[in-house]
């Protein structure tokens, strides 16, 4: 079996979180939304991922009437975005320096504490999703200053980074990174040797889309014959069977599956008691890897 808890920040986590963006699905239902998050903080959850943008700040929101400091739950927030109601998409990049800041002060005010413990700064340079243009094409070692100097102020607490590329991540490394949010799962394995950086330096490494497939044309784990033959051999689903095996692949993997659902974050939740053995990791590794480096927008 697995170790089921690993390292964030100065925290020992459990390695199963909640991703809450899909909390905004229930926008028009506050009270299922406020619920689930109950039922996941009952389960175990001790890590909770948000951002202001997501719901145009109904997730916070939630986050900020559901969770007291006796939950003891560890709030990871991100910063590159803000919300677009009514724009083409839901959100615009806001990768400025004096952006990243009124996001942060955005964050600060959405979750009502003094400090974020931990701020992602989402760079956009790899992985699927929009691409920076113009004035948001901004150097990584002036959008680091910023947040060096948020933390210095007590503004947050540690810095993390999103859809970063190797070459960014070894030159932030000076600035205490805590944590990596990069797309990768069993069928997208490009940032191999990024993760093992990161285990290396005891960073925490936390994948977004960890079962792949989240735009058209990208390869989905869950469409694996593999898959589907141990997950039929262990009595699990397909999708536990991708998490799981992500929890077995390194140490230093924290999952934040997001569901609006209370049955899939039950099931999300007992993917930590899930077990593979040595021959059924052979198998799943032998998955062929293809790439996920898709720019949209």
């Amino acid at each position: 079996m697995t170790t089921q808890t690993a390292a964030l920040a100065d925290r020992t986590v459990s390695r199963i979180g909640y991703g809450a963006m899909q909390l905004e699905r229930l926008h028009d239902r506050r009270d299922e939304a406020v619920a689930l998050l109950r039922r996941a903080v009952e389960l175990g959850v001790d890590h909770v991922d948000t951002a202001e943008f997501y719901g145009f700040g109904f997730v916070n929101d939630v986050i900020r009437e559901v969770l007291h400091p006796e939950d003891d739950v560890l709030v990871v927030t991100k910063v590159g975005a803000d919300p677009n109601p009514g724009g083409h998409l839901p959100l615009r990049l806001a990768q400025r320096p004096e952006q990243l800041r009124a996001s942060v002060e955005n964050n600060l005010r959405s979750l009502g504490v003094d400090r974020l413990a931990v701020v992602n700064l989402r760079r956009l340079d790899t992985g699927p999703g929009l691409r920076p243009e113009g004035d948001q094409v901004v150097d990584l070692d002036d959008q680091l200053a910023v947040m060096t100097a948020l933390r210095d102020e007590g503004k947050i607490a540690a810095i993390g980074l999103s859809s970063v590329t190797l070459d960014g991540l070894r030159r932030a490394l000076p600035a205490d990174v805590v944590c990596v949010q990069n797309a990768y799962s069993l069928v997208s394995r490009d940032d191999e040797d990024m993760l093992q950086l990161c285990a290396a330096e005891d960073i925490a490494w936390v994948p977004f889309f960890p079962l792949g497939g989240a735009f058209p044309n990208l390869p989905k784990a869950t469409d694996e014959p593999t898959v589907h033959a141990v997950a039929e051999s262990l009595g699990v689903t397909p999708s536990q069977v991708g998490l799981a095996w992500l929890l077995h692949h390194a140490p230093n993997v924290l999952l934040i599956p997001g569901t609006a659902n209370t049955a899939h974050l039950e099931a999300n939740i007992a993917v930590s008691g899930i077990t593979l053995d040595a021959e059924t990791l052979a198998r799943l590794d032998g998955i062929e890897s293809r790439s996920n480096d898709v720019a949209i927008g």
